[in-house]
């Protein structure tokens, strides 16, 4: 291993962080000479945060969600049960976009993933029936999956799966976004829209 950079601890601090999404080495090297520049302020303080995130953060046994506790604060909101809406996605990720968008007193529900044969996984590779096991408890499932071929493999198996429940399920609308124009947009997003149009 070449120490040049300063020796192992912050070659393995340079590692480390290389193998975080949207992170390679370049972009390590320079997080890792910033954390150092600014030791008092930020290193410190990131790692104390870290230590306390090792300790506390769990994943939601409801939901999915990651939350200190378990079930998580959304789970454990009486407002959010008003609504009957069940908002399934695929990632924490989406959970938190959907949240920050303010889609309003809405429950989640977690896949962990998507359906895909050739990466080998499949529905029980997913928290599934965990979801057709909540599903008696809302007036209305959707389905916020990404709109890839395995997210919609995904949509149509939960929807063949919930089709005995009698629980209204919808999808997110495809097509133009919001300050889109249509010159850049692909065809298939063009005709997805032109589908899901909606009266005036």
């Amino acid at each position: 291993m070449n120490h040049a950079s300063g020796g192992p601890e912050i070659e393995q601090l340079i590692q480390l962080l290389a193998r975080l999404p949207g992170l390679g080495p370049r972009s390590a090297r320079r997080a890792v000479l910033h954390l150092i520049k600014k030791k008092e302020g930020l290193m410190i303080p990131l790692s104390a945060a870290l230590d306390r995130a090792v300790e506390t953060v769990t994943i939601c046994a409801e939901c999915g969600n990651v939350d200190t506790r378990s079930p998580c604060g959304i789970c454990t909101d009486p407002r959010r049960g008003e609504t009957g809406m069940l908002i399934v996605v695929e990632d924490v990720a989406d959970l938190w976009a959907l949240e920050r968008a303010g889609v309003g007193a809405v429950r989640y529900h977690v896949l962990g993933g998507v359906m895909s044969p050739l990466d080998g996984v499949g529905p029980d590779d997913l928290s599934i029936d965990a979801l057709i096991a909540r599903a008696g408890q809302f007036s209305e499932i959707v389905l916020a999956v990404n709109a890839t071929v395995e997210g919609q493999t995904t949509a149509h198996y939960i929807t063949d799966r919930l089709a005995e429940s009698g629980v209204r399920i919808t999808r997110l609308a495809h097509g133009v976004p919001v300050g889109g124009e249509l010159d850049y947009l692909d065809e298939g997003t063009l005709s997805q829209a032109l589908k899901a149009r909606t009266s005036l």
